[in-house]
């Protein structure tokens, strides 16, 4: 153990990550023989293979799945100490990776500029994923922090609100419905709905609150890869779409879309800044933290006040 160097950890994650030696290679600009005799020093070092070779490429065994764990976390642990060491001797400097669900792509580059005005020696690159995405970089920790609604429950992380997140039904403003108050959720759920995928954070919500509206599950509508392309379709007048109100200022301004005053809605959950409960905080992910439970709130679009105060608290879905 004591012979394993820096270097050989690079290259275990590195194959693990890519999935080839060539691949390994070309990230950490070496020859494949070269990462090649760092695999094979590490596999003399601890007796075991840590990588079955197969026609797809490099699959870890089960010795070698500990080993890029505990590679992953030297690696992680000797760049937040190099960071923290930028910060103190040069004051406010390091980097960070911010993930966001694809909602928060909406905002979150309107918080990263003023952060950074705010504190300039810090660089912030950004992720933009689905909600099971940016799980997986959680988990494997290649976000620092994460901007998300509800919390992972199977990956160790501390969470802060920052913010109201309210999700509302729109339509196109020609819609029968629009302008009618207080329609019923039976009412709504006849018409044909335009989803985000199962298991995003907005189909959940969807999903629970029409929970008792027999049939609904049965035949919840079209699925859409994207915010921006189910926003194009109830604009064209596919249907009806179930949203993040953060997603739609700029129709809701425009006249292109309206909420619907839907009985029980809007449904409001939080935004939360998350980050690993196992990892020891950089400064510069202390500072974005304390920007966001200071500032973040904010920067978050202003939605016009076209649907009742009265709603539905999300917080335990």
């Amino acid at each position: 153990m004591s012979n394993l160097s820096l270097r050989q950890f690079r290259s275990l994650v590195a194959i693990a990550d890519t999935g080839k030696i060539a691949n390994a290679a070309n990230r950490l600009r070496l020859t494949g023989p070269a990462v090649t005799i760092q695999l094979r020093q590490m596999e003399d070092e601890f007796g075991l293979a840590l990588f079955d070779r197969t026609a797809d490429g490099m699959r870890p065994t089960v010795a070698g799945i500990a080993a890029i764990d505990a590679a992953r976390v030297v690696l992680d642990r000797l760049r937040q100490l190099d960071d923290e060491m930028k910060s103190i001797a040069a004051g406010g400097k390091g980097a960070l990776t911010l993930g966001v669900v694809s909602t928060a792509k909406y905002f979150a580059p309107r918080m990263i500029a003023t952060f950074q005005k705010r504190q300039p020696g810090i660089v912030v690159d950004l992720v933009v994923g689905n909600r099971a995405e940016i799980i997986d970089s959680l988990r494997r920790n290649t976000v620092d922090i994460a901007l998300m609604g509800r919390p992972p429950r199977d990956v160790p992380v501390r969470a802060t609100i920052f913010g109201d997140h309210p999700l509302v039904i729109v339509a196109p403003p020609d819609h029968p419905l629009a302008g009618r108050r207080d329609i019923a959720k039976e009412v709504m759920a006849r018409e044909h709905f335009l989803l985000r995928e199962s298991g995003s954070g907005t189909r959940i919500s969807l999903e629970f609150f029409f929970s008792t509206v027999p049939g609904m599950a049965d035949n919840p509508g079209t699925e859409m890869g994207s915010n921006e392309t189910i926003k194009q379709a109830v604009m064209a007048g596919l249907g009806v779409a179930f949203l993040s109100a953060h997603t739609i200022e700029q129709e809701l301004q425009l006249r292109r879309l309206v909420i619907l005053d839907v009985a029980g809605m809007p449904i409001r959950r939080q935004w939360f800044t998350v980050s690993r409960a196992d990892r020891t905080p950089s400064p510069a992910m202390q500072a974005f933290a304390e920007f966001l439970a200071r500032e973040g709130a904010g920067h978050l679009p202003v939605i016009p006040n076209t649907y009742p105060l009265e709603s539905v608290d999300a917080a335990a879905l």
